[in-house]
């Protein structure tokens, strides 16, 4: 028979996305409708180690789903990769009584989750929170969205500095190991190529793709580059070499950075935000735990955390093809 929740813990962990804020409100506004009690750690698993956490009541997430970032902070924690660290975080929780755990963060959040759950027996319940959109078990991520219009809206505004001056611009984007954000803003903003870690399209497929554009016609182009991209060592190097192999292009390059990361959340982010997290205080009051909540095809949905670390969320190599044909 599952232990009853009377009190809840909520972190962020990892890097922050918008939508957290949100998450967080869901998370405590859900548990003072259930008369249960929340409690916010802050700086993640870090937060849980030096016993620094917050009462959250209704009240006190007012007027915060709005904000970009996270009211608890989010940080990297050596000490939780210990024995020793996972230990001190349980006996934190045990001296804060609280019951169970929900977890707003990525890949990383929840291996680190689930190995703490095995080794405490505390419940715990994940909410993917990344701008990366590479969790799997979701169709989107919370932050995703916000980052991806960040990102358009920061092209178009590009575009118009690369068609003024008949210039070519290769864009980086956030995505170390994923190409979500440089894929779908690339196809949004209508780039002339995209570059992602998952298909390596080669220098000179990429040389050919430009020169094509500058004999039909095109005086400036967008190539947008996910950080984790292989065909070059970074986009400078990338640039470089387009720019010796095709003097005729004048060549920039524009790393958006942490930007994507900032920002008020879009409103899909906000209501995903909100769905998943009343959902994940719902799972643990049932007695349900080391589950992962998701958005499947417009309906929360929850997973084995097992699940979620095991597989990839892959990407849509339609959107690739559709890219090529509108390029021309």
């Amino acid at each position: 028979m599952a232990k009853r929740i009377y009190r809840i813990g909520v972190m962020t962990s990892g890097g922050d996305s918008p939508g957290m804020n949100a998450a967080i409100r869901a998370v405590a506004r859900t548990c003072a409708y259930y008369n249960t009690q929340c409690v916010g750690f802050y700086r993640g698993f870090q937060g849980m180690i030096e016993g620094d956490y917050i009462e959250l009541d209704a009240r006190s997430v007012r007027n915060i789903i709005s904000r970009g970032g996270t009211i608890l902070k989010s940080a990297r924690s050596k000490d939780f990769f210990t024995v020793e660290g996972r230990k001190k975080a349980a006996d934190n929780l045990k001296r804060a009584k609280v019951d169970a755990m929900i977890l707003i963060g990525g890949d990383g959040t929840f291996r680190g989750g689930k190995i703490f759950s095995q080794e405490h027996h505390i419940p715990i319940i994940g909410v993917p929170g990344t701008i990366d959109n590479d969790i799997s078990g979701t169709n989107a991520t919370i932050g995703y969205d916000t980052a991806l219009n960040t990102v358009v809206e920061a092209i178009d505004k590009i575009r118009d500095t690369a068609s003024s001056h008949n210039r070519l611009f290769f864009v980086e984007v956030m995505g170390r190991d994923a190409g979500f954000i440089a894929l779908n803003s690339g196809v949004g903003a209508g780039a002339e190529e995209i570059l992602i870690p998952e298909e390596d399209l080669g220098l000179e497929r990429l040389l050919d793709s430009l020169e094509r554009s500058r004999r039909s016609g095109k005086t400036s182009s967008i190539v947008v580059v996910s950080e984790g991209d292989k065909i070059g060592k970074n986009v400078f190097e990338l640039a470089e070499y387009v720019i010796n192999n095709l003097p005729d292009y004048d060549a920039r390059v524009t790393v958006l950075g942490h930007i994507q990361r900032g920002g008020s959340p879009s409103c899909f982010d906000r209501v995903l935000a909100s769905r998943l997290c009343v959902k994940a205080v719902e799972l643990l009051l049932d007695g349900q735990q080391n589950l992962m909540v998701g958005f499947i095809n417009n309906k929360v949905q929850a997973c084995s955390l097992e699940e979620a670390l095991q597989s990839k969320h892959n990407i849509n190599k339609e959107l690739l093809r559709i890219s090529d044909i509108l390029s021309t």
